[in-house]
């Protein structure tokens, strides 16, 4: 038997044998306390004729929840981006209640989205994460087909939860590629519902009590963001002129192909473009320009590759987990280029008021402030955008402090938020902002409310007040 300093030896030169970017850490430096557990974790079914596929979900109650009852208390549900990367990093990494350390232990969350609201993460589409796939061919190739894997575990998810989940307010949230994803599933609901009986209803497929979708940083009319690289990254002062035409006439390629409906060709054009800029800028990652390196969710990786963790999960401890994983992302390539605008319009047109917010951090290189807003100025099926274009950008301060910028309907059916010092990852980033962002544009309390206060004060239910 090996002796323990000889064993870590090993791991060691394994790990730089295979050239790992992962932390290499013995099984034993990991630990996951008790009070870090899910309320309740597991797979949710997809489609009944195909049992080998499943969608992965973690689940965590609201701390403190917003509202005396849980039948009022809202859920949020967040999809990360990718294709095809796990929500276990925002989980671990971004919003969740605790996330994960350089030594691999976890550690509290100030900035949790469960605070005051339920938490779910959902591993999408199948074979993303932990979620699995009776087939590589059952893996989703457009963004109904996820919709549709979506709704089947949401509505799952709820049924599980018991009868006080069927008037639970629903808010889909996600970030980057879920720019797509949260639009898809939020159109898909309005579509279903109108056919479905209300909620609260004896019926177990009543109708899903959606009341808004959220969106940071997201890939959502790529057509049109894939134009902005160039004159962002040179009003950035990141290239000169001779490279900002360089870069136009590549946008272009991948505009041109869209055009003919080449979408592998358009994908490909693309990910060009992307390279093109990262190679004339040399930042460390186009996710944040100001950072000196990129992100370090490999430590993600490397807690979900215990066993030990896995099983307190109620993971499928025999997956090898990915970030990011290939079978999912070869399966979307020729959705990439795609746009979901059309249901964001769906959405903002629904005669169910619906809001739906748009959020960036100021440091994105890729799918950042001007990204997004060039997209949004294009939104010509809803009544409501000469209104929203005339509103004024509000300052944001949190607590006193300045936390970024908000534009917003009079309606509220959209908002626009910009979440200063924060890059792709604003949960990261900015962990309190990003919280009180969610809660007050959920509850519409400060710049998020009607009167668009300026300031905003982290929200205390009243119920709950004596805790603090």
């Amino acid at each position: 038997m090996d002796s323990p300093s000889f064993s870590n030896n090993i791991i060691t030169v394994l790990c730089l044998f295979l050239l790992c970017n992962l932390p290499c850490f013995p099984s034993s430096s990991v630990t996951f306390p008790k009070e870090a557990l899910p309320t309740k974790s597991g797979y949710l079914p997809v489609d009944p004729a195909k049992p080998g596929s499943a969608i992965f979900y973690t689940f965590y109650e609201a701390q403190q929840p917003s509202s005396p009852s849980l039948s009022t208390t809202p859920l949020v549900f967040w999809l990360q981006g990718g294709p095809g990367c796990s929500s276990m990093i925002g989980n671990f990494f971004e919003l969740g209640p605790y996330l994960v350390t350089p030594e691999l232990g976890l550690t509290k969350n100030p900035g949790s989205w469960n605070r005051i609201f339920g938490l779910v993460f959902l591993d999408n589409p199948i074979g993303t994460g932990f979620s699995t796939a009776a087939s590589p061919l059952d893996i989703p190739r457009d963004q109904n087909a996820v919709a549709s894997h979506l709704f089947s575990a949401i509505s799952a998810f709820l049924r599980g939860l018991g009868p006080d989940s069927k008037t639970r307010p629903l808010y889909i949230t996600g970030e980057s590629y879920a720019g797509k994803y949260v639009p898809a599933i939020g159109s898909y609901i309005v579509r279903h519902n109108a056919n479905l009986p209300a909620a609260g209803g004896s019926d177990s497929e009543s109708r899903l009590n959606l009341k808004g979708v959220a969106i940071g940083d997201g890939l959502t009319d790529p057509v049109t963001q894939v134009q902005t690289h160039a004159l962002n990254a040179y009003f950035s002062g990141l290239i000169n002129d001779l490279q900002r035409e360089e870069m136009e006439r590549a946008q272009s390629e991948a505009v041109r192909f869209v055009g003919m409906e080449k979408w592998k060709e358009a994908t490909e054009a693309r990910n060009r473009v992307l390279n093109m800029l990262q190679n004339m800028t040399g930042l460390a990652t186009l996710y944040d320009f100001t950072k000196t390196e990129p992100y370090k969710t490999e430590l993600v990786v490397a807690l979900l590759a215990s066993l030990e963790v896995k099983a307190a999960l109620n993971a499928d401890t025999s997956i090898v987990f990915e970030e990011c994983g290939k079978a999912a992302a070869a399966a979307l390539h020729e959705d990439v280029m795609k746009s979901t605008k059309g249901m964001v319009e769906e959405l903002l047109l629904s005669p169910q008021p619906l809001r739906v917010l748009l959020y960036q951090g100021q440091h994105d290189m890729r799918d950042g402030v001007v990204s997004v807003e060039a997209w949004m100025k294009t939104i010509r099926r809803w009544g409501g955008l000469s209104e929203f274009l005339a509103a004024r950008r509000e300052v944001w301060r949190v607590d006193g402090l300045l936390a970024g910028y908000v534009q917003r309907s009079e309606t509220g059916r959209l908002t626009h938020a910009v979440v200063l010092g924060a890059g792709h990852l604003v949960p990261t980033d900015q962990p309190v902002n990003a919280q009180a962002m969610m809660e007050g544009w959920i509850l519409e309390t400060g710049p998020f409310a009607a009167g668009k206060g300026q300031q905003q004060q982290r929200v205390i239910p009243d119920h709950y007040r004596w805790q603090y």
